[in-house]
């Protein structure tokens, strides 16, 4: 996120008024905090034309690990 945000030459505040979000949630995104709200990290990624979604899990491997 902070590279393509870079990228496009947007500071953190820029993005977070673009996105409509809080200037903290962008950081602690940028930092990859393990707890965020999906619907704002959805909000930031529709700028950059991505959307964050449920993934298909490959259930053979969890086999592997127990």
């Amino acid at each position: 996120m902070k590279q393509r945000r870079k990228m496009l030459r947007l500071t953190q505040p820029d993005m977070a008024a673009k996105a409509g979000v809080g200037l903290r949630f962008v950081r602690e995104l940028e930092q990859g905090k393990a707890t965020l709200q999906l619907d704002k990290v959805n909000q930031v990624l529709g700028l950059f034309g991505h959307e964050l979604g449920p993934v298909p899990v490959d259930r053979s491997r969890w086999n592997d690990e127990l």
